[in-house]
């Protein structure tokens, strides 16, 4: 491995001009195709397995032409103080309104509140539903300026008017905060490498590689149906990994002329070297992002594969455009120890007169491994205290901002109509096996209204046929509560019962439906889904260190900083503790998607610095050095760096915390949270204890199992032969 990489990156070095032609030409390639190919909008939310996705099909299938996945809008009244919706004026406005709705070119239907039910009890609220054709992020700016437009008019009438539903759904932005992260990693490089031209390669080739990924995913959005979110996520990894993966090779190529080495030399051993550490550490990212499949849902498992992509350029990137643009460079990056004339007028900085902060850390750890172990231990167990009462749900308007005229919608038919209207369910009774329909219809119904929560039960709507029928269902409890959940499994059972009477099938689906069996769906998948990820990266690792122990740590690792940093995401988005900090103006339950996408990114990003940090202990132990000077010898090296790179991560994760879209803000706060716990807590405080700890133990490998597994040289032992021998044959050539 380390051989043929050393190879890749002198001939990247000597062909830079092939090598840049290459990277620009496939990045235009993608910009082209980008530029047109359609808008991305929302990916089909499917859930194959579940009965909600059962229902919606049937419904698909037996009420053909209904948009069942069409936008929907619910356009809410309220009367001024002490009037009614019933009062002429305003129903002669409501009738205009729901007229002018139904001009649309792309709306299938409006209901009229005075004829649908659609006005509350007490007469102050009422509401009109309005179905398209197209999902909401297919609609066409002129529908939804027809909608915002009918509701203004009827505003200015002297009503209350907002509009709910996900007509008006827009493609989520990620706020300036995103080139504010950017812009601090660009500090911390320059900072790092003490030259703007050194530090500006790193954030030059991430770029790059985002660009094409981005790219490439925005061209193929509308054949792969893939949503909105999928760019956003991608080059959120993709960026920090990118940036990552350069510093690294970037720092050892300077370290290696700061040995005296020629600068093909130095590239070449750099990739070797410190790109066969990117090689595996990307490799445990893409399998932890790719196992995203395992979970069954498919938007999921775009998103992963999506991301995992972009991970992979940012491997070759770092692998071959790096090198190519160190050839570029030539004497302008200097070696390490040496500034740049804007920081340090060009000349060699005098040597420390100590040794570095990572070395008297790592001096530090190993006289006091055991405190510095459970210190570690303790607080990360503290912190992950909160992540017990996590509970899982999915977004609705009412996790909305109060801003937003959503979520003053959502309120409006809560206070109206109960706080179980905004989430209805719907019962789809597949009659076609039964003798006499319309009684299976009746006695659903019946039996269901007999069921606790049960605010109202439309009457059965039967399809053209007469052997499938809707009966829309009101809990009285809010969509996210525990409450509608029990129901929805109440009906299920009442359903089981009308089977073996009847032969027909009564299923349950619904936003609220679909939500509860998403939350049981990743709830099951997340224990098969670790077993297979940490399973294979561990084994992965074991290759890569030739230990057992190593690996069996860093896994161990990673499970703790991943519950710290869960119990960091339900602390602010569930509980509220520095909700206001974080521009979370709604709490409540968590993503259902958040745990288990948190793991499969986390663990990748946790085994990155374990690679780039351990595997400099292991060049040191390898070539002799006792198991504690080797902690401390990896430490001087590599600690640096990977405070940088982890300093880096974090700002660009922190960046998309200004997002509009609250899962994207979400995951960008616990993917900041897990690296801040996992890079300097675990690696650089757990790691180098339990390292000391293990002695000589660490590093212990059954001799058949040595045997077996394959030589990567990670460590690059075989580069000191190869670059012997190319010495040898230039002094030849200049004899």
């Amino acid at each position: 491995m380390a051989t043929f990489l050393y190879r890749l990156g002198r001939f990247a070095f000597r062909r830079r001009h092939f090598v840049a032609l290459f990277w620009v030409a496939l990045l235009a390639l993608a910009g082209v195709g980008a530029a047109g190919a359609p808008a991305a909008g929302n990916s089909s939310f499917s859930i194959p397995g579940t009965e909600a996705q059962k229902a919606f099909d049937l419904l698909e299938e037996r009420f053909p032409g209904s948009s069942a996945d069409g936008a929907t809008a619910r356009v809410v009244f309220k009367a001024p103080a002490g009037e009614k919706m019933t009062d002429t004026d305003h129903k002669k406005t409501v009738r205009d309104t729901v007229d002018t709705l139904g001009d649309g070119s792309e709306v299938t239907r409006v209901t009229d509140p005075y004829e649908g039910g659609g006005v509350s009890e007490d007469g102050t609220i009422a509401y009109a539903s309005v179905s398209y054709k197209v999902s909401g992020m297919e609609l066409e700016d002129s529908s939804r300026d027809a909608l915002e437009g009918a509701a203004e008019d009827a505003r200015d009438a002297g009503l209350t008017v907002e509009i709910g539903g996900d007509a008006l759904q827009a493609v989520p932005h990620t706020g300036s905060a995103e080139i504010i992260g950017i812009g601090v990693a660009a500090v911390v490089l320059v900072i790092t490498f003490g030259s703007l031209l050194a530090a500006g390669l790193p954030l030059l080739t991430a770029i790059i590689g985002v660009g094409i990924g981005v790219s490439s995913i925005t061209a193929l959005a509308s054949t792969l149906d893939l949503g909105s979110t999928t760019s956003i996520l991608a080059s959120m990894i993709g960026l920090a990994v990118g940036i990552d993966y350069a510093l690294f090779v970037v720092s050892r190529y300077r370290a290696e002329l700061a040995e005296g080495r020629e600068r093909e030399e130095a590239a070449g051993r750099a990739v070797g070297t410190a790109g066969s550490a990117v090689v595996f550490a990307g490799l445990t990212v893409v399998i932890a992002l790719v196992g995203l499949s395992v979970v069954n849902i498919p938007m999921l498992t775009k998103m992963g594969i999506a991301a995992a992509g972009t991970v992979a350029l940012a491997v070759l990137i770092a692998l071959t455009l790096i090198p190519a643009l160190l050839g570029y460079a030539g004497r302008r990056v200097r070696p390490a120890g040496e500034k740049g004339k804007l920081l340090g007028g060009g000349r060699a900085a005098k040597k420390p007169q100590r040794p570095n902060m990572g070395t008297r850390w790592a001096s530090f750890v190993v006289r006091r491994p055991l405190a510095v172990l459970l210190l570690g231990v303790v607080g990360l167990g503290a912190a992950a205290v909160p992540a017990a009462s996590l509970e899982l749900g999915l977004p609705d308007d009412g996790s909305q901002p109060t801003s937003t005229t959503q979520r003053r919608a959502y309120d409006l038919l809560s206070e109206g109509f109960g706080p179980g209207f905004n989430g209805p369910l719907v019962v789809v009774v597949d009659a076609r096996n039964s003798d006499d329909p319309d009684a299976v219809f009746k006695q659903t119904g019946d039996d269901i209204k007999a069921l606790d929560n049960v605010v109202n039960v439309a009457p059965a709507a039967p399809n053209k046929a007469g052997d499938t029928a809707t009966i829309t269902v009101v809990p009285d409890s809010k969509p996210s509560s525990v409450t509608t959940e029990d129901l929805v499994h109440d009906i299920r059972d009442t359903g089981v019962d009308i089977k073996a009477d009847t032969e027909a099938d009564v299923l349950v689906t619904g936003a609220t439906a679909m939500n509860i069996d998403v939350s049981q769906k990743l709830n099951d998948a997340l224990v098969p889904y670790l077993i297979l990820v940490v399973g294979l990266a561990f084994l992965l690792l074991i290759v890569v260190f030739r230990s057992i122990l190593v690996p069996l740590k860093a896994a161990l690792g990673f499970l703790l900083s991943v519950m710290a940093a869960l119990g960091a995401v339900v602390a602010v988005f569930q509980w509220g503790w520095l909700s206001g900090l974080m521009g979370v103006e709604e709490t409540g339950p968590i993503m259902s998607m958040m745990p288990i996408f948190m793991v499969g990114v986390v663990f990748g990003l946790a085994m990155d610095y374990e690679v780039f940090l351990v595997t400099r202990m292991r060049e040191a132990y390898v070539h002799g050095e006792k198991p504690a000077q080797a902690v401390v010898t990896g430490f001087k090296y590599s600690a640096r760096v990977v405070t940088a790179a982890a300093v880096i991560m974090m700002a660009v994760f922190s960046g998309f915390i200004g997002s509009s879209d609250s899962m994207v803000k979400m995951i960008g706060f616990g993917l900041a949270v897990a690296v801040l716990f996992d890079a300097f807590v675990v690696r650089m405080a757990i790691v180098p204890a339990v390292l000391a700890l293990l002695g000589e133990k660490a590093w212990w490998l059954p001799k058949w199992l040595d045997r077996v597994l394959p030589n990567v040289d990670v460590e690059g032992e075989a580069l000191r032969t190869e670059g012997d021998r190319k010495d040898e044959d230039r002094e030849l050539v200049r004899a």
